[in-house]
Parts: C-alpha cells; structure tokens; sequence
C-alpha cells in the first residue's frame, strides 16, 4: 500500500493518518479537511486519482499542520520514526516536512526495520534532508525541479540557501546537473525532473526526455510540480518499473494540463480532476493500456 507523508499549510492541522477522500476541491483525512490548492494535499489527491483510475487502493496519507516552523513537522518525524517499522507500507512518499538531518536519520532506522522494504520517493523539503543526511543513495527516486536538481548537484552546500550561484537554475543545463548529482551520490536511484523539459534519469544517464504536450499557461499554476510526483508514486505502487512510470507521470500531468485547458484563473484542482483521462491516453501512448511491468 502506498503512503503519502507531509504537511499542510495550516497551523492548526493535527496529526492524522488513515485513507483519503477526494470531493471537488476538498481533501478529507480522517474526518479533518483541506483545500486542494498545492503542496501536499495536491499531491494526495493526484495519487488518489491515479490510483483509482487503475484499480488499486486509495493511499494512505500521513498530515500534519506546519506553516514552516517545523512544530508539525517533528511531531510528525517522531510519530513516523517510532511507528513505521509496525507498518507494511510498500512505498513511502515523503514530501514537505522542514530539513532536519537528525529526525531524518532516525526515520531512516525505522524504515530499515520495515518488511518488506518500501520504495521510497522523496519530494521537496524530504529530498532536500535526503541529500543534506549523506542518504540520497537509499531512495528509489527524487523528484526535482531545475532549483532543486541544481541543490543536489551542488556537493558542497549543506543547505539549499547555500547552493552556488554558478550552478545555473536554467532547464539547459539539467542534463549536466544530473551527471553532476550522481557524480557526488546526490541523487536517487532514479531521477524524474519536471521543467519546460521532463527528464527521466538514472547514473547512467537521461533514459527518457518528454516536451509535449508544452502549455505555457501551466507554468505561473502553483501545484502542477506537486501532482506529477503523486502520480509517480501510484504507478510505483500499481507496480510499474521506475522509470516507466515516471515517463508515463510526465506525460499524464501535460496532457491533464492540456485537457484542463488552463486560463490564470485555473487551479490545480480543476487539473487534477483530468488525471483518468489523461492517464488512460499515455498509457496507451506507452503501448500497454492494460498491463503493467512489474
């Protein structure tokens, strides 16, 4: 079963765990809602929908309220790090929680108890405590954008505050801060860069580029980097091979953006409610509409 561990923007969130609920543009947890604008929620929901659209069960998600203090965010690393290795999650999907190296760590050990061992992905505040604990390596996959990929190529800052300024956040250069990512064991086993170019990569280098469909309204709708990374994770859970699923992920969340239409005035909701459809076309654009390689 998949899990979806983060945090939402709203002080007064408590801890929740337990199967998500999808209606419109709320997202409900254990009796406690939220809006599905961006962030963590947005990501759930994506995975929601994507799950649903192949038949698997609905994702557990792990919430708790942070608004960047990182209140929530150690109460949720404490929970997680004395309670996951009682679970049989089979991929864990970590995604805003405020860096700190030590919880992580601990986290980390839970996780080495767990049996079997979970796929683990790893999105903005987690990948960036991945790769500030030294553990980039022990994930299954990040998923940066263009700033962030240029944290993980950088192997000296200790913080993304501190990523150099000649290593340009520029989509031209994502090839090179890939090779530079794995060069230094900054990176995950794989790779999903989302930007003007979708990248899938792996050590051995760029395995899939995707570009189209290109709508330029997506780029100002805050959220569209977060629901490319559930859906990802769905199709990790549903069992398709990492970078599979990752090229199907990249072209699901362009054609959803493409279905959705999008003026300024679009949300990521009114995009996230085009994954079935858009889904069920990159499947068939991947040759295999029905099975999936495990």
């Amino acid at each position: 079963m998949l899990a979806i561990i983060g945090t939402v923007p709203k002080p007064d969130f408590p801890l929740v765990m337990g199967p998500a609920a999808l209606t419109g543009e709320h997202l409900t947890v254990n009796g406690q809602g939220c809006p599905v604008n961006r962030g963590t929620p947005a990501l759930l929901a994506a995975a929601l929908k994507t799950a649903q659209t192949l038949g698997q069960p609905d994702p557990q998600a792990f919430l708790i309220g942070d608004i960047g203090v990182g209140d929530g965010s150690k109460k949720l690393y404490e929970y997680l790090s004395k309670h996951l290795s009682q679970t049989r999650f089979t991929t864990l999907c970590f995604h805003y929680l405020l860096p700190d190296v030590d919880w992580h760590n601990r986290v980390m050990f839970a996780i080495e108890d767990m049996v079997p061992r979970p796929l683990l992905i790893a999105d903005a505040g987690f990948m960036y405590v991945a790769k500030m604990s030294g553990q980039a390596t022990q994930y299954d996959l990040f998923t940066p954008d263009i700033g962030e990929l240029a944290f993980l190529a950088d192997e000296e800052a200790p913080h993304p505050f501190y990523t150099r300024g000649f290593i340009l956040h520029d989509d031209n250069q994502a090839p090179d801060l890939i090779k530079r990512a794995y060069t230094y064991d900054n990176a995950a086993k794989y790779l999903l860069v989302k930007g003007r170019v979708d990248y899938v990569a792996a050590r051995e280098g760029i395995l899939a580029a995707v570009t189209e469909p290109d709508i330029d309204t997506l780029e100002p709708i805050g959220g569209t980097g977060d629901t490319i990374t559930g859906i990802v994770a769905a199709l990790m859970e549903a069992g398709f091979a990492i970078p599979r699923a990752a090229l199907i992920a990249a072209r699901t969340n362009r054609l959803a953006g493409f279905y959705a239409d999008p003026t300024p005035a679009t949300q990521v909701a009114d995009i996230i409610h085009y994954i079935p459809q858009a889904l069920q076309e990159a499947l068939e654009q991947n040759g295999n509409s029905h099975g999936f390689i495990r």
